[in-house]
Parts: C-alpha cells; structure tokens; sequence
C-alpha cells in the first residue's frame, strides 16, 4: 500500500520512505540498486543517500526539498532530528526501514537509534515501522525494539536452501595455538583458485592484513584479490566495492566491514578464517556467498587452533540446525539518553515531562526510573551539582513556560560536530620512563593492571607505573615472572551459546569421529592422563612446572569475562598466601600460575560467588577501567567534545580533560549521572560480569579438581599464549612452536 502510495506522489519534494543502514556502504548500494528499476518504470520517485560522506551542498538541498527516498545512518538521522525544520521535514513521512535490525539491538548505537525512532514516530504520528534481518534469535523481542506499544507483524520469510558448510582440512599440521590461521593459509589460496568470487573473512584487522599478506606471497598466478576494513581509507574501501560489483576480483579478505548487507551476485563462496565467535555472525557471513533463495550458500571454516576446531564444529551444527544465538538486552544508556536530550533541544524547546513519556515508549529505557531520567536531565542542563558552578556545561535554560531550550547556539554546533555513539578503541604506546617508546599495545591488556603489575612486552620485562596522556608509562623490571602477561586472540568475543554446544561437543564423544584425527588424538590423550570438561561442572587441573605452580580452569566464558576473572582469582590467591605470579586468559581457558598450589577447599573458596563484591569494587577502583570507561561516557554524553567548532581535540586532550573531570567527581559527587553511567558501562561492556557470574553460580559445588603430575594436553594452548603481544615491527602469534614450546607438548602427551 506504501509502495501504491509512493508510486503516485509525482515528486511534491515531501520525505515518504527512510531507510537506515548500519553502514554507509549499505546505503549508498540500495540506492544505487533503486535507481534503475524507478528509471526504467518510470517513476517521478527520487531516491538519495544521507550519510557523513554526503556533500554539504546535497544535505542542504535534502532538508529544502527532501528526496522521495531516503538512505541514512542513524547518526545522519540523529542530525535531521536536530534541525528547527525537523517537524516539517519529517510531517510526511510515511514508512520506516530498518535494515540488519539485529546488528543494533544490544549497542549503545541500538539505544540511540531507538530514542530517535520514537521522535520520529511523536513527528510522524501515522508512520509505520519496518524491520528487516536474516538473523534474528528472538523475533517476539526483536519486535519490541520496533514498537513497544503496538502490536507488530512478524513476517516469517521461507528458510531457502540450506547452506552447505564444512571445516577446511588443512594439509600442514594443525597448530595447538595461535590466532591468525596462517597454517591454513595455502590451501585457501587453492580454493580460491577453484572459484568464481570468494570473501575471506577474518576477526580482526590485524589478521586482515596478515593473511592478505600471506596469500600475495604465494599467489604464483597473481589473482586480483582485494583488502577490506574499517581502517583503510574511505575512498580505497570503495574501489574495492567497486571492483568487487564489476567481477574484477577473485578474492576480497575483510573484517565485519563486510559482513552486513551489501550483495554481489558472483561471491560463490565465503570462507571464514578462524573460529567464528558466534553462529548469528557465521550466518550472516555466509549470506554474502549465492544470494538467490534457491541455490545454497557455500562456506569453509579455517580454525586457527585445536580449540577453534571444537568451535567451528559446533558452529557448523547450530548451521545445520538452524539456530541462533542472540545477546541479551543492555541497561538503558544514560550517556546516549544525554546526548539525545541535547539534539531534542537543538530542533525546539522541550518539555521535560513529556520528553519522558516519549523515552518510555523505547524499548532499552521502557523502565527508566524517572530519577535516572531527571539526573541526566539536570545534568544535560548544568552539569550536575558538582559541575554547576561552571557555565561551559550549562547546554539548556528554562523558558517562563516551563519548557527547556538552548542556553546557546554554540551548543548545538558543537552537537552536530560530536553526533554519535561509536568511540574508537585506541592503542597505547609502551613507552620507558626517561627512556624510548617500545611500540604498541591494545588498551584492553593495560586497562586492567594496576600499578606495580609487571609485564613481557617486545622481549623485556616491564614494570607498568601506571597511564599518562595515553602513553603506558613503564620502568624495567628484573627477576620474578610477569604478573599479567599480554594475551592473545581475537576482539569478538565467544558467545554464550556456541561456548555452551562446545561443551556439548567435549563431553559427547558420539560427536567425535566428525572431528579431525590430531584432535580426536588429542581429546582421547586428555581422557587419559585428565578428564574431559563436563558440561554443567568446571574442570579445574593442577600441575607443577618447574618452580611453578599452575591451575588451568575451563571455563569457556569468553576472554573478557576470564580476563575480568584472573584479576580477581589473583588478589584473592594472595590474601591466601598462594603467592601468584601471573594469569592468562583464552575464549575457553583461564590460567593461573603462581608459587604454591591451591588445595581443593582454597579452589571452592576462591570461586565462590561474593567475588563479585568487595573484591571486584576494589580492583575496578585500582585499575584504569573506570577512567577508560569514563572517557567513552563523557564522549557520548558531551561533556567532552572530541571535535569542537574551529579545532579538533586529540586523544590526548581528551584523556587529559577526562581524567580531570574524573577525579573531580570521584571526589565532590561521587553519585554523579555519568558516574554511574560508567560503572554500569564497565560492568556490562569491559568485565562480562553477566556471564562471570553465571560461571559461579554454576561452578558452585561442582568443580572438578585433578591434581596432575604434569601439564594435560588440554592445558597446552592456554600456556602457549604466555608473554604474547604487539610490537611496532610485527607479530609473531603463529611463530611459537619453537623448542621449547615442542617441550611442553611432548611432556603433554608422554602416556
């Protein structure tokens, strides 16, 4: 009826349809793909893209005289919103599209979008909302997100044909650690050979490079194959698109930049280069290969490891039954809701109460407490009670009416110049005090040290004295062991369901015989010299090496939640009198090491559920997590512009301005809005603690403690990752099966 409706406008200059993207690539593809259909019927239809890229004189143009069609972001919304012509602007819009609903569903991006979604509908009363996702776990709860209030149709498409997927045998040995697949890195080459178009997807940017890299080195019959990710620039991306659409290559290898969306009908293959982390993204990846419902979507898994074959093998089932995991939905976002204040107020005054009422109609704030929602309010207004005093944080004044409008025009230029809830993740430069900068490091290892904590980095060992300016000032160190060694892997961390089929996998040997003979081999040894992990039990082993003590437990939580868990296990093995030297953290395994063993009541203790408590205060309190996480919620929340009117703030200043502002509130009004904002961030986003603490319930009375006289083979890949990390000349995670590492899986596998 929409469409009906669209078709016979003649072009009267009014906004009927909007689609939103997550990706601007993915905007400017459906108008380009609407263009010829609308020409050759025809149409007086006009259909445009709006995304950052757009050039001023068009985004102008689009607000005096609005497409029929439009292709967005939802930060390019959030802008729209943001203009005193909003409310004409939008009065005729008819219809919404949402595209990949499901990559915003539990992202601060997510919450945005849907404040904006509900200004829309107050705009547009008559509007109807449209939701479109190949990969949705919840439907009912997906539909939530669309309209809370109002009953939703959901739209069951036909399945299609069922997607032929199969783990990659490679010929070279498969390595027991390492992230990156190089092993397999030959033999892809040999599939792409055999095929017309493929994607080579990978975890993260590094990996993309690496493995592009190492398929030109053997590319003997100089294949066109192309690199995709978000840190190329803008305009290299696109003719990689480019040529991609036009068929000239045989091979793209990107990250999630490419996973949404945009379709090219020759990709007749997709190939995933390490564990997938998730079937949902799996899924999805695999949709970029034979986009037609009738033929099937071909892909091949490359597990890096031994433990990523265990991953991808029950990727592939969860494939083949058609199943999905989901993440479950995040606290409201009190720094996105600032923010959203503050564009509400950029288009016309506002009053308070029913901008609540609106907030409410949302599925993420559904039930905002409404002293949450006049927190954040005041603060929008003044700052807060410990930032009144101050008249740069003073964004709204109250009109004699009761509603609230700009306190001035300079606020909503610097809105527009900061609109957005995506904060780039930085490195940290290593650097010795009164010394050189080593090189690099991401800035989730050192956001969870703590002053004193010592560390291998580029083959020295270094003492962290704690973060200045960005900069991970350091001092050399000598004797003893690393406290917190670097650890390896990918970003995307394992999720819930697909750790919980391996598990499955692991305790089912009926499963087995689909898994290659050195990993049957492997699992089979284990069972021997150990046990495998129980599915609703937590193996823990214990084995002496050298002077050393160390615990391995198998966890399969996720890096982040056993990141967050070896920083609590090692404060409180030193309360104990255990003496421990170090951790490392894997997707699937959590090792400790340390001078003395732990005895089978110290283990219950240490894993007991109120670590969650004091313990976890303590060290967020201690470690630079909070001022990170406060950094991102200033951002958001704008009281700290990256970009202002006439000048661009580096990361620097930025961390400087945080950091003042910090303490400054830690100390004065330690209740602060985005105080509080930034506990429940880091609590949510950086420590996992929602599966942290599901690990303890479930470990409670039920761990498994095998005293060993020696590693398992189990226990090797977590032990490989000791003392990895990132230099400024390379890496070398594949590079590690040198002696000693051999070492230490002979002694493994000794029956």
């Amino acid at each position: 009826m929409a469409g009906r409706d669209l078709a016979h406008k003649k072009g009267k200059g009014e906004l009927h349809t909007l689609y939103i993207s997550p990706l601007k690539a993915l905007a400017t593809d459906i108008r380009r793909n609407l263009e010829m259909p609308i020409a050759e019927m025809a149409l007086p239809v006009r259909a445009e893209s709006r995304t950052g890229d757009t050039p001023q004189s068009r985004r102008l143009r689009q607000r005096e005289r609005p497409p029929d069609l439009l292709m967005t972001t939802p930060e390019s919304l959030a802008l729209l919103l943001s203009y005193p012509d909003a409310m004409q602007f939008f009065a005729s819009l008819k219809c919404v599209i949402i595209d990949e609903l499901h990559s915003f569903a539990t992202s601060k991006r997510g919450h945005h979008l849907a404040l904006c979604l509900a200004r829309v509908a107050t705009l547009a009363p008559h509007v109807r909302f449209v939701g479109l996702s190949a990969t949705v776990a919840d439907p009912p709860g997906m539909a939530e997100f669309l309209a809370l209030k109002d009953e939703v149709e959901i739209v069951q498409g036909e399945p299609g044909a069922q997607p032929v997927v199969s783990i990659i045998d490679a010929q070279e040995r498969l390595p027991w650690g390492g992230h990156m697949g190089h092993h397999a890195v030959p033999e892809v080459y040999n599939i792409i050979r055999q095929h017309k178009t493929s994607i080579v997807f990978v975890n993260t940017r590094a990996q993309a490079e690496l493995v592009f890299d190492r398929l030109w080195r053997i590319n003997e019959e100089n294949l066109a194959i192309g690199l995709h990710h978000g840190s190329l620039a803008v305009e290299q991306r696109r003719k990689v698109e480019a040529a991609m659409a036009a068929g000239k290559l045989r091979a793209v290898v990107a990250t999630s930049s490419l996973d949404l969306g945009i379709d090219w009908g020759d990709v007749d293959l997709v190939i995933q280069m390490g564990a997938p982390k998730g079937v949902s993204r799996l899924m999805q990846r695999i949709g970029r290969a034979n986009h037609r419902l009738d033929e099937p979507s071909r892909a091949m898994i490359a597990p890096a490891n031994r433990f990523e074959v265990l991953e991808s093998l029950a990727a592939l089932e969860a494939v083949e039954a058609r199943e999905l995991d989901g993440d479950p939905p995040r606290p409201p976002c009190l720094d996105v809701l600032a923010q959203h204040i503050v564009g509400c107020a950029c288009a016309q005054p506002i009053d308070r109460d029913q901008l609540y009422e609106e907030v409410l109609t949302t599925q993420p704030y559904r039930e905002l407490p409404r002293k949450d929602f006049d927190d954040t309010f005041d603060f929008v207004a003044t700052g807060g009670y410990a930032l009144a005093a101050y008249e740069r944080w003073h964004r709204l004044k109250q009109l004699p009416d009761g509603r609230w409008m700009l306190a001035s025009p300079l606020v909503a230029r610097q809105f527009r110049m900061n609109v957005g809830t995506i904060v780039e993740l930085p490195l940290i430069k290593v650097k010795l005090r009164r010394g050189p900068i080593l090189g690099e490091v991401e800035e989730s290892f050192i956001q969870g040290l703590v002053p004193g904590d010592t560390f291998v980095f580029g083959g020295r060992m270094l003492r962290f004295e704690g973060v200045k300016e960005l900069i991970a000032q350091c001092s050399p160190a000598t004797g003893g062991d690393p406290k917190v060694p670097a650890y390896g892997g990918g970003r995307l961390p394992l999720s819930t369901f697909l750790a919980e089929r391996v598990r499955g996998i692991l305790q089912d040997p009926s499963r087995h015989p689909k898994l290659p003979p050195e990993v049957r081999e492997w699992l089979r040894v284990q069972r021997i010299r150990s046990t495998l992990p129980a599915g609703n039990r937590l193996l823990i082993e214990g084995f002496p090496r050298g002077a050393k003590q160390f615990i391995v437990a198998y966890c399969f939580e996720g890096r982040n939640a056993h990141q967050t868990l070896g920083m609590l296990l090692t404060r409180r093995m030193e309360r104990m009198g255990l003496k421990p030297l170090g951790f490392v953290a894997t997707d699937y395994v959590l090792g400790i090491w340390g001078l003395r063993p732990p005895t089978k009541q110290q283990l219950d203790q240490l894993f007991d559920e109120d670590m969650l408590g004091d313990d976890l205060e303590a060290w967020m309190d201690e470690s630079t997590m909070l001022r990170r996480s406060f950094r991102n919620v200033a951002v958001i929340a704008g009281l700290i512009e990256r970009r202002f009117p006439g000048e661009e703030k580096s990361r620097r200043q930025v961390t400087f301005s945080s950091d003042l502002i910090y303490d400054a509130l830690r100390k004065h009004e330690p209740d602060h809005i985005l105080l509080r904002a930034t506990r429940q961030d880091a609590a949510w986003q950086l420590a996992d603690l929602r599966r942290l603490g599901e690990l303890l319930r479930r470990a409670k009375g039920r761990i498994d403690y095998r005293r060993l006289d020696r590693i398992s083979p189990l226990a090797v890949p977590v032990l490989l990752e000791i003392g990895k990390e990132r230099v400024l000349d390379g890496t070398a995670e594949d590079e590690l099966l040198d002696i000693a590492a051999q070492e230490l899986i002979d002694e493994a596998t000794r029956l």
